[in-house]
């Protein structure tokens, strides 16, 4: 089995614990979940494929821990990599910007070689207006609403997980 390590950026702990719930769902060991900001190239070249997580904050933005983290992913060679990348975001108070750090994570490592797992999720469950993360009309990864939704989650995770080639 390939060895897969989870990354992800929380501020409030609604996307630690959704990462906490996907690795679960995975049999990821709970040692292979970790902080963005603990992210290194030594801890990233231990792994065959990468979770990556990130809530959206202010008007569309990354969670703080993830820009330090992206600099990190931009100086390793990813193009042996499998990445697959999830989001948490507020459909209500901001459908404009719905999971935008997911695509926003999408943008800056899609020129790193790497190969995307896990991004072809249908918009058609979800209520938003507009998401950098949507192209070709589906996310490029799994969104989440833990604030509006929170009762979809675990049936979200287990049919993005049911999809991904690992």
């Amino acid at each position: 089995m390939k060895r897969t390590g989870i990354f992800y950026g929380s501020s409030t702990g609604m996307t630690e614990g959704v990462a906490h719930a996907i690795a679960q769902k995975l049999g990821v060991s709970s040692n292979n979940v970790h902080e963005a900001a603990r992210l290194s190239q030594e801890l990233v070249n231990e792994y065959d494929i990468l979770i990556l997580g990130s809530s959206t904050w202010g008007c569309g933005e990354l969670q703080d821990d993830w820009y330090d983290a992206v600099k990190v992913l931009k100086n390793i060679d990813l193009s042996p990599k499998k990445i697959a990348l999830f989001g948490c975001g507020d459909s209500e108070s901001y459908p404009d910007t719905f999971c935008d750090a997911m695509g926003l994570l999408y943008e800056e490592l899609k020129g790193t070689g790497c190969c995307f797992i896990g991004n072809h999720v249908d918009t058609d469950d979800y209520n938003f207006s507009s998401s950098v993360s949507v192209i070709d009309g589906e996310f490029i990864g799994l969104p989440l609403d833990e604030i509006n939704e929170s009762e979809k989650t675990e049936v979200r995770i287990e049919n993005w997980i049911k999809n991904l080639p690992i």
